[in-house]
């Protein structure tokens, strides 16, 4: 079982910016997914096992960035030029795969999931 904890959600204000961690262990394709009240679970963000290659949202392409350190075992996302209506809960997600694929943004494709964290972004 890969366990996987997320951290770095808060509350900001329109035009800030925030950092989400999620601590691993493995060598798999990671991803960001955020989920709203009463809305599905979206794709943010992808990126291999290598780091090489990023999946993004159109939704977040140029203000989201995705990386991921091996030697601490943590994926991040930087968030910035933050909006309201990227307030949601955010996961984090493994793939037992080092490639994540066209598929990178459905939640069904992950085999492990954290528990989440809240960012709220108020206008």
């Amino acid at each position: 079982q890969v366990q996987l904890v997320e951290s770095g959600g808060g509350s900001v204000q329109a035009g800030g910016f925030l950092r989400l961690s999620c601590v691993y262990f493995g060598y798999y394709c990671m991803g960001w997914f955020r989920q709203a009240p009463g809305k599905e679970r979206d794709g943010v963000a992808s990126i291999s096992a290598g780091g090489d290659i990023t999946y993004y949202a159109d939704s977040v392409k140029g203000r989201f960035s995705i990386t991921r350190d091996h030697a601490k075992g943590t994926l991040f996302l930087q968030l910035n030029s933050l909006k309201p209506e990227d307030t949601a809960m955010y996961y984090c997600a493994a793939v037992r795969s080092t490639s994540c694929g066209d598929r990178w943004f459905i939640p069904t494709e992950y085999d492990y999931w954290g528990q989440g964290t809240q960012v709220t972004v108020s206008s």
